[in-house]
């Protein structure tokens, strides 16, 4: 009995110091975590509207995890109601068919045709985006699009 114990012990702490055990989230975030993401929006707007939008835009509640971040507009005029992004707060209340990335890419209206799509259908649309951060220099994003309600909401990963 005391030899089980102390194998069962010694796998134990084994297992606890493999390097697996001291992994480390990448600095960015991947496309299984932007869709967890969304998914966690829709419930919590669901929810509770108007307070994920507040926590949303604070960045609180997981709603800001490394490059990854909630983004939400109005179907019915496109303004953007909600953006996790730190950096991008300037395009609160902005129409969100109107916006093109730097390579002249429409995506406003990529995004905007996903908001008008059925409620729960994913639409992935493809762009170029700033991550949050000092470096503002666009690069590939791919963001999963939803409507909720009566808003289109997506979150992004960087490629």
């Amino acid at each position: 009995m005391i030899r089980t114990l102390v194998i069962t012990a010694a796998t134990a702490a084994a297992l606890g110091l493999s390097p697996t055990a001291f992994a480390q989230k990448s600095n960015y975030g991947t496309a299984e975590e932007a869709k967890a993401m969304l998914a966690k929006t829709v419930a919590a707007l669901k929810a509770d509207k108007q307070k994920t939008i507040e926590m949303i835009n604070k960045g609180e509640g997981g709603f800001l995890d490394r490059d990854l971040y909630p983004f939400c507009s109005n179907v019915s005029d496109g303004k953007v109601v909600a953006i996790g992004n730190p950096d991008a707060k300037q395009l609160m209340g902005v129409d969100t068919r109107t916006l093109n990335d730097a390579a002249g890419t429409k995506f406003g209206m990529d995004l905007y045709e996903a908001y008008l799509k059925p409620e729960g259908q994913i639409t992935e649309v493809n762009y170029r985006f700033a991550r949050p951060g000092p470096d503002k220099k666009p690069v590939p994003k791919i963001s999963f699009v939803t409507k909720v309600g009566d808003l289109g909401c997506g979150v992004g990963y960087y490629k």
